[in-house]
């Protein structure tokens, strides 16, 4: 998604023997994300990446969504879950579309060390809200910082090792390819100075930990909304070297820098991922509008072409009171929303933001579950209520 990378042992040139010291050729695979025309990388293997031992169906794993749900503004409590399975058994969809998923997941536990995960057909950005520890991938390790996404591409055999658990994080699944933002590159496909980041920030994998042991191996392979369990007679994170264009890495939240202006910008520049049906952003501390009559907070707008999904990594959001840390608001295509009563002239004295928060905007409308349904704030859509004597609503936060 970035720029060339490159680890371990590689030949002089693709597609030319290449053998270990006892004389044995690896095995070249070429791992492609669109054909032979989109990015791709060259891997090296011990074994065979195309022997298999055995195959079992875990079953469906399709998404359940509510198809007849009235149009409304809403807030879900993720508190009131409870942890439960690891990185992968642990995700509970609570919504989605044909471009995206989004699970929440509070990880009880590690995966079994002999078992691994392949998205087979989606790339996947992880938001890891609490929580450090390794994402361990056939590419090589890469380090989990406390806040991070975690940009896995379609195709990856990783786990999650987490340095203590539970641990609170975010599973978005994109049937597209997953990019930084066009505006944002040149015709070479470097970041530009006006960019919110630079390829520093991006930390690809950096150390490639090489295993060769004949053992059986699980990796559990999600593709047409089901869980196929194969088991490998080898470690499947046995390539010597690889290079190329595809591979995981991660970001992490704070090192976004904001742009800010005289007078209120509008949610584009807070943008920090791309995909073909959905934007991510991410809104981060910063310093407020300078304009000496400025309004410091949203403008009332009508998302009447998109979804607007925002998860608060604090309570720190000026616009919104009664949200919680781990609070998602979903605001839906079609209806206006904007700054709660009060809000706007509350937020005239202050110079800067501590907000933190993570924001899927979609194209097309998105579906919830029961799930989402099941941690709902049922009045919620009551908090733009004007507040008057002895209706109930004197705190409008409610």
């Amino acid at each position: 998604m970035i720029r060339y990378h490159a680890l371990g042992k590689l030949p002089a040139k693709k597609h030319i023997q290449f053998r270990d010291e006892s004389g044995n050729l690896y095995a070249e695979q070429l791992f492609s994300t669109h054909g032979f025309s989109g990015p791709m990388s060259t891997m090296y293997h011990i074994n065979l990446p195309t022997e298999v031992k055995a195959w079992s169906d875990m079953g469906s794993v399709k998404p359940i969504y509510l198809d007849d749900e009235p149009l409304r503004h809403r807030h879900l409590v993720t508190n009131r879950m409870e942890p439960t399975g690891n990185f992968v058994t642990g995700r509970r969809v609570l919504m989605g579309n044909n471009d995206c998923t989004w699970a929440q997941v509070w990880v009880k536990e590690a995966m079994p060390e002999n078992q691994f995960f392949k998205n087979a057909e989606a790339d996947e950005v992880l938001f890891i809200h609490n929580g450090s520890g390794t994402l361990e991938t056939m590419y090589g390790n890469v380090e989990i910082r406390k806040q991070d996404y975690l940009y896995i591409p379609r195709g990856t055999i990783y786990r999650l090792n987490f340095d203590s658990y539970p641990v609170r994080m975010i599973a978005v699944e994109s049937f597209s390819p997953v990019t930084t933002p066009r505006r944002y590159r040149n015709e070479y496909g470097q970041l530009m100075e006006h960019a919110p980041y630079t390829e520093r920030d991006f930390r690809p994998p950096h150390e490639l930990i090489t295993h060769n042991v004949r053992a059986d191996h699980e990796v559990i392979v999600r593709s047409r909304n089901r869980h196929t369990l194969y088991t490998y007679p080898f470690h499947p994170f046995d390539i010597v070297g690889w290079d190329g264009y595809v591979y995981p890495m991660a970001f992490n939240i704070n090192d976004f820098q904001p742009i800010t202006g005289k007078l209120h910008m509008p949610p584009p520049i807070h943008q920090t991922f791309q995909s073909g049906g959905f934007v991510i952003c991410s809104f981060c501390p910063r310093i407020l509008d300078f304009h000496p009559e400025a309004i410091k907070i949203p403008y009332n707008h009508s998302n009447v072409d998109s979804d607007e999904v925002l998860y608060y990594c604090n309570d720190k959001f000026g616009s919104r009171k009664g949200i919680q840390e781990g609070s998602i608001t979903l605001h839906p295509l079609g209806i206006p929303h904007g700054p709660q009563p009060g809000a706007v002239e509350a937020s005239m004295p202050h110079t800067e933001t501590k907000e933190l928060a993570v924001m899927l905007d979609t194209h097309a409308p998105l579906k919830l579950t029961q799930d989402a349904v099941a941690i709902e704030d049922p009045d919620y859509w009551k908090s733009w209520q004007t507040p008057t004597q002895g209706n109930g609503l004197d705190d409008p936060g409610r």
